[in-house]
Parts: structure tokens; sequence; C-alpha cells
């Protein structure tokens, strides 16, 4: 027998089956905003063109969706990214800069290439301080190379930066890569919300143990296809199953022991006690990667 990748599509809900599961409404705010930057897909456009991305950001990296011309939702991630386990503050911040609204670009039609608007804003500003400096007596064999270098080393600055932000981040990209992560991502989330609803120590611990396992598997990803990888990739996945039965198991304890402290104390202070956990809202039996003969 054969293992395959495959996850049954209930478990842990249906979190990043489509774009922003639990705030539908962001997708038509965002897909909305992201059209005034691009052309949609399957639109008329010149080759030069790219699609309109709307990122979806994530307390462990982010998912890139592609906004169809047709209007309906999609249903696979474009670009799935995961920051890298244990990032500090700064690291966090990356996510913010890497998933930010395209640049503007300007294209330029004496040389093959484009500049970003920001340059060229920064480049005409620095005309315009050079000018004033050399009527102000600044030689003009000083000013001159300023106001050249000035836009060059802004492109070179974001650039770098970019390259030094995506040091934090692994990214896939491909159907069959990014559908499995996007299935290995599903599960992760039931984790972290898990960890969010009951404030327990074990809950954490997992859901950190799910990011190290997503972070490996975009790590394997990146290297190989999932045909090749497809043994490690079905480990990680059903330990990450093993995380999902697990946690499950700890919440609905929680929620138990909860019901039983309620109904021994009810109100404390004229006010009703706080639910430490909540129970999940629907309950599936543990679930299995599937076999085939």
């Amino acid at each position: 027998m054969t293992d395959t990748l495959h996850t049954p599509p209930h478990t842990a809900g249906a979190h990043h089956q489509r774009p922003f599961t639990r705030d539908p409404g962001r997708w038509d705010k965002e897909s909305s905003r992201a059209l005034h930057t691009g052309h949609v897909r399957d639109s008329p456009c010149s080759a030069a063109c790219q699609p309109v991305l709307v990122h979806e950001r994530t307390s462990w990296g982010w998912l890139t969706w592609t906004v169809p011309g047709d209007g309906t939702l999609p249903e696979v991630p474009q670009q799935i990214a995961v920051l890298i386990p244990d990032a500090t503050l700064a690291q966090r911040l990356t996510l913010r800069w890497l998933t930010r609204n395209p640049a503007r670009r300007i294209a330029l039609h004496t040389v093959p290439g484009s500049l970003r608007f920001s340059t060229a804003a920064f480049a005409l500003i620095s005309l315009v301080v050079g000018l004033l400096a050399m009527r102000h007596g600044v030689p003009v064999d000083v000013a001159l190379p300023a106001m050249l270098l000035a836009p060059l080393l802004t492109e070179h600055l974001l650039d770098r930066l970019d390259a030094r932000a995506s040091e934090h981040v692994r990214t896939v990209e491909g159907d069959d890569a990014v559908r499995y992560l996007q299935r290995l991502a599903t599960l992760h989330t039931h984790l972290v919300q898990s960890a969010a609803d009951c404030d327990r120590h074990e809950l954490r611990r997992t859901a950190e143990l799910g990011h190290s396992l997503l972070w490996d598997a975009v790590g394997l990803l990146q290297n190989h296809d999932t045909r090749s990888a497809s043994v490690s990739l079905i480990g990680r996945e059903r330990l990450m199953l093993q995380l999902v039965s697990q946690v499950t198991q700890i919440v609905e304890l929680a929620a138990a022991e909860d019901d039983a402290a309620d109904a021994d104390q009810t109100w404390e202070r004229g006010r009703p006690l706080g639910r430490t956990c909540r129970a999940p809202l629907r309950r599936h039996p543990a679930p299995r990667p599937a076999h085939h003969r």
C-alpha cells in the first residue's frame, strides 16, 4: 500500500480552503483594493502586466491569492510563505514589509526595464535639492554626483531590504506543492486557534511544534518535488494530524472541567465566571491520511 498526501476536507474546519475563511467580507475589500494596482487574471493585458494578488497574512506567514477575472473565489493560493519559527518582533515585521502593496513602476522607453515610482520621485527631489545647493555655492563636481547617486542608492536599498527580509521566510509555489502545504496550514491553523482560545502551556507548545513542521515542510518542497519527498512529507503530515487529535482531546477535557466548575460556582462578584477554554464547535473523529492499494 502507498500513502498519499491527502487529508479529509472536514478536518479541523475549512481554514484556508478559501481566502479569509473567518472573515469572508475581507476578501471583497482586499480584492477591490488590489484591482487598482493590476490586471485581473484572464483579462486582456500586455505580456508585461502582472495578475492581481491579495496577501492573507497569518501568525505563521501568509497565503497569496490570485483574483479571478470571473468574480469567483480562488481555491488554491498562488504562493504560501512560512515565517521562521520563534521569530523576533523585527522578523515578524518582515511579513508586513514583504506583503506590502506592490510598488508602482514607471516604464523606461529608452532602456529596457522599469523604475519604482518612489525612486523616480526621489530622483526629482534630489534634482531640485542639487540645483538649490549649486545655486548657494556648492561645487558642481560635488552636487552632480550626489544627484545621480541618490536615486540609484534608493533603488539598491529597497532591493537589499527585500532580500534581507526574505531570509526569514520560506515560500513555495506550484500547484502540487501549494496544495500540500495548504492542507498542512489548515491543520496548523486549528492548533493556533486552539492555543488562542485556551490558555494552556501544552496547547501553546503544540502550536509551536506545528509551526516547526510547516517550516520543515516548506524547506523540503523548495528542494524536492512532492513525489520525491513524499515519504518525508507524509511523515510530517501524520505528526500534524496527531497534534490536532491531541489538541482536540485537551480542549474537550478543559471545556468539561470548566462546565463542572461553573456548575459549582456560577457567579463571582456579581458577574458570570469566564471560561478558560471553549469546546470546539464541530467534533470529528481523529483524521488519518488516506491509503491507496
